[in-house]
């Protein structure tokens, strides 16, 4: 499973090729994450952070233009709905 990017990294930084595995695998997960589970997941954690809504509903708006595969656009109204039903 991705043993070309596993051995650059291996090659490339002090990682070893266990480390680089591990840290592969990470971030394929993280970019894994649907979009309902980003919005949900990031909501739970600026939340945590003490923010209200309107701000975290924007800023979860702003954060999803950078996804390594941005979804189609999401109306604040879209977002509330992913977060409450």
């Amino acid at each position: 499973m991705h043993d070309e990017l596993v051995d650059h990294l291996a090659r490339s930084t002090p990682l070893s090729r266990g480390e680089a595995l591990r840290v592969v695998q990470d971030v394929l997960a993280y970019f894994d994450e649907t979009t309902e589970e980003f919005v949900r997941r990031r909501h739970r954690e600026l939340q945590g952070q003490g923010l209200v809504n309107a701000t975290i509903f924007e800023r979860i708006e702003a954060d999803l233009k950078y996804r390594a595969v941005a979804p189609p656009g999401l109306t604040l109204r879209q977002l509330r709905r992913i977060v409450y039903g």
